[in-house]
């Protein structure tokens, strides 16, 4: 029975890693895609100045709306080709603020309006779909509430639909409190490596993006070709995305313009955050794997690619299966199984890492600093972020299976702070979460549990693990630690 058990254990491992393996070649193909194919984007003529609607979908954001409204209008366009809509959904006091603050719009000659919801139907896709219905614009841009696009943003976007069949074209985000702590440094390279590498290489390899939910104008008649909003999924976004792709509209996606936002303070935040995107993308992979496999319009490299895009959140899962494994597999490895020759892709996570240390390298180069005496500094936040992203792997898991099970949840709004520096008061913010979730001591057990993998490494005299187990205490320590803390 136990020679079973090792064999079952360690096959399941095996596939696991190879798994792994096969998301981060995934990644060097775009990583390859973006080095040396040339962007083939075109400008209409400079003179397009067709009528735009910017719709700000909002929900209790009382901290950061006044910022919002008071960049929304200093946009460079002019006032009568321009509507500004305020999709509020509020149900604290914010919602009248808001209305005040929109009437100040009003008063300085801007065409704005406030629409309110009495309930919150498909979210914030409800919200986006209800401002369509009776937008004036051919054109729709859409900012999140912590997004403070560049007065000339749609000087900068709106030429590059030379092409009737554009249907989005998405900007790069940036990140106005990336200094804030170390958090947000790992967010900030996560987030740097998916604008950079992955969104370019996908784009210039003429394969689907995703318009990221916010930072990105669409052609009108694009979404409604595409079905419109749909609230069935948590990343919305990515849906509508999808469907209108699949329906041969063509994304571009602009590295060069940046939008700035504020990248979420707090743990809880993150944990949120994380959650809604990764449950998302496997909700998405639900719905819209098997019309990527039976498109006609669309070639096989791209419907691969298009696979790997829609599995990305998947590899949480892989990752978690190889982590839990990893105990037992330290005694196992002293006894010979079935499935030993599965134990040579273990090899494989030691690519993996050194594999995406140098992707990141050039994202960090790229966004950060090319100067060779900042190397330590790259070195020191990759090595941070790679615990902190596998301390999230047992939450994201359990978005992610969650996602593919069908199982609904609400959409949890990420809190914002209106926060440049520590020096900033951000404690006492309504919206942070008093409680913590019951995941955190499941998540304490496994700090314990890698303890005693650790114990193990040095009971059989077999270190194959040991840093890999040092990584995992560090990481869901860190995660824990700090969801307590704040």
């Amino acid at each position: 029975m136990q020679n079973i058990l090792n064999n079952v254990v360690v096959f399941i491992y095996g596939i696991a890693v190879l798994l792994i393996f096969l998301y981060t070649v995934s990644q060097l193909f775009l990583f390859l895609i973006y080095l040396f194919k040339k962007r083939e984007h075109h400008l209409f003529q400079k003179d397009f100045l067709p009528r735009v609607t910017i719709q700000l979908p909002i929900y209790n954001e009382k901290y950061v709306v006044k910022r919002l409204l008071e960049n929304i209008a200093l946009i460079d366009y002019p006032h009568e080709k321009l509507e500004i809509q305020i999709l509020d959904d509020s149900t604290d006091d914010s919602l009248e603020t808001n209305k005040l603050w929109t009437l100040e719009l009003v008063k300085k000659g801007i065409d704005a309006v406030h629409i309110h919801r009495e309930n919150r139907e498909n979210y914030k896709a409800g919200a986006l779909k209800a401002g369509l219905e009776i937008a004036k614009g051919e054109f729709i841009a859409v900012f999140d509430a912590d997004f403070l696009p560049q007065k000339d943003w749609l000087l900068k976007t709106l030429p590059y639909f030379y092409d009737e069949k554009i249907g989005v074209v998405q900007t790069r985000w940036e990140h106005i409190n990336r200094s804030f702590s170390l958090e947000t440094k790992v967010l900030a390279m996560a987030l740097d490596h998916h604008f950079t590498v992955e969104q370019t290489g996908r784009n210039v390899g003429n394969h689907f993006i995703n318009f990221n939910g916010t930072a990105g104008v669409w052609r009108k008649s694009c979404i409604i070709d595409a079905g419109n909003w749909e609230g069935d999924t948590l990343t919305e976004d990515l849906d509508l995305s999808y469907r209108a792709q699949l329906k041969d509209w063509k994304f571009i996606f602009l590295e060069e313009v940046g939008t700035p936002s504020e990248l979420p303070i707090v743990m809880s935040a993150v944990r949120s955050q994380q959650f809604r995107w990764n449950k998302g993308g496997a909700e998405n992979f639900r719905k819209n794997i098997k019309k990527v496999i039976k498109s006609k319009v669309i070639s096989l490299r791209t419907k691969l690619h298009a696979i790997a895009h829609l599995l990305n959140s998947s590899v949480f899962v892989w990752t978690f299966i190889v982590s839990i494994l990893s105990v037992p597999m330290v005694k196992i490895g002293q006894n010979p199984t079935y499935f030993d020759g599965l134990l040579i892709l273990g090899t494989f996570l030691k690519f993996n890492f050194f594999s995406l240390m140098g992707i990141f390298y050039v994202t960090y180069r790229k966004v950060q600093s090319k100067k060779l005496k900042d190397i330590p500094q790259f070195i020191f936040q990759f090595l941070f972020f790679f615990p902190v992203i596998l301390g999230l792997a047992f939450h994201n898991t359990m978005a992610v299976l969650e996602g593919y099970f069908g199982i609904k949840s609400e959409f949890i709004r990420t809190p914002k702070f209106n926060v440049f520096s520590k020096n900033d008061e951000w404690r006492s913010n309504q919206y942070i979460k008093s409680r913590v979730s019951g995941k955190i001591w499941i998540e304490l057990a496994l700090i314990l549990y890698f303890l005693f993998g650790i114990y193990l490494d040095f009971q059989m005299k077999d270190f194959s693990y040991f840093q890999f187990h040092a990584l995992l205490v560090l990481g869901y320590s860190f995660v824990f630690s700090k969801s307590i803390s704040q």
